[in-house]
């Protein structure tokens, strides 16, 4: 298996499941700076110019929440249940993409991709918008969390690493969740995992 992926919000997503489950994935590195996920060659395995993408034999997939739910499945962990706790797995997927990453990753572009590409400020309306939404969205994942370890059931799943995946950019990036207790619990309780704080592979871990 091969796992294109580069160090921003959705790759971090699946290499840090390739990584928790010591997937015997092959990981290479796609420089956005230099447009290498534009090339034509790229362009033939996802059609998108994104990442991240994973090959795997005659299957390839693009879409990190995809690919993390194949590597779980592909190893036979119930980080991707097989039971009716898929379908609430599904429910926080949807979720998170819809709003609460949808906004905190807003942030994470304005105040820390912008700046660091040379971008230009951050715009001061999206910024103030999606504070506002993070703040609501945020509110019910609190409440969701309160008595809970993890998002679904009693167990880590691939849930728990796409809805936290911003929370380590949260001080840096400016993301409002340091009134929400329940969130920096849970996302303490995940960075006891080394394959959730360094999801990256080699020098690259501490990338932003």
């Amino acid at each position: 298996m091969k796992l294109f992926y580069s160090e921003t919000l959705n790759p971090r997503k699946a290499c840090a499941v390739a990584k928790y489950l010591n997937s015997p994935v092959e990981f290479v590195h796609v420089d956005l700076a230099k447009l290498e996920n534009r090339t034509p060659q790229f362009l033939e395995i996802n059609p998108n110019g994104k990442v991240p993408v994973l090959q795997d034999g005659e299957t390839t997939l693009w879409e990190a929440n995809a690919i993390m739910c194949h590597l779980a499945r592909v190893a036979g962990s119930d980080l991707w249940p097989k039971d009716q706790r898929q379908i609430e797995v599904m429910r926080w997927l949807s979720w998170d993409a819809n709003h609460f990453t949808r906004f905190a990753g807003s942030l994470y572009f304005q105040n820390l991709v912008k700046p660091q590409l040379g971008f230009g400020e951050p715009d001061a309306a999206i910024v103030q918008e999606a504070e506002k939404w993070v703040r609501q969205h945020g509110s019910v994942l609190n409440n969701h969390l309160r008595g809970r370890d993890y998002l679904v059931g009693d167990t880590l799943t691939v849930a728990d690493f796409a809805v936290a995946v911003t929370l380590p950019y949260a001080d840096k990036a400016h993301i409002p969740v340091g009134d929400f207790p329940e969130i920096v619990r849970w996302h303490a309780r995940l960075n006891e995992l080394p394959a959730w704080r360094d999801p990256f592979p080699g020098n690259r871990a501490k990338a932003a």
